[in-house]
Formats: structure tokens, C-alpha cells, sequence
């Protein structure tokens, strides 16, 4: 069984893998974009199909990996912003006096 961080890091390469692939996917899909920038591309010619498909599914992939990412970190969020709101009662409670 792999540890913690071997997890985190797997995780991560799985939200730049997915996450790669929904940026391109959707630049490629986003026609009004290459509309806006005076670029023709011929979208006949190309399977969009192929695109729809990896966009969707790596689109699936990313938000499984942003909540096991989540839940991995879960503790360090938990705390991290438990200490921001301590700093900020520290900082009302000074303008107060």
C-alpha cells in the first residue's frame, strides 16, 4: 500500500493529465474563440465526436480528482483556514481597543 504523499502525487499527475485534456479539448471546441481571432479552422474535416468525448470523460476524470485531492488534504484545509480566521479575530479585536 503506497503512502500518503505517493497518493497526493499520483493524484496530481491524474489533475494535470485530465486537466490538460479538458484545456485543449475545449480551446479546440471553442469556435467563437478562433472566430474572435481570425483563425478558420475547418471543423468538417475534423471528428469533433472524438473531441466531445475526450473533453467529457477527462472532464469526469478531473472532478473525481479534485475530490480525492480534497479528501487527501482535507486535514491541511481544516487547519490552514482555521489559522486565517484566528488572524483575522486577532486583527478585529486590536481595531476594536
Amino acid at each position: 500500500m503506497c503512502d500518503k504523499n505517493t497518493w497526493k502525487y499520483i493524484v496530481d499527475i491524474g489533475l494535470l493529465i485530465s486537466g490538460l485534456g479538458v484545456i485543449v479539448t475545449g480551446i479546440v471546441k471553442f469556435r467563437t474563440l478562433w472566430h474572435l481571432l481570425s483563425i478558420n479552422i475547418n471543423y468538417e474535416a475534423m471528428n469533433m465526436g472524438v473531441y466531445r468525448i475526450v473533453h467529457d470523460w477527462s472532464g469526469l476524470a478531473m472532478t473525481i480528482f479534485v475530490i480525492i485531492h480534497l479528501v487527501l488534504n482535507w486535514d491541511w484545509i481544516k487547519g490552514t483556514t482555521r489559522s486565517f480566521f484566528k488572524k483575522e479575530e486577532i486583527k478585529v479585536s486590536r481595531k476594536k481597543k
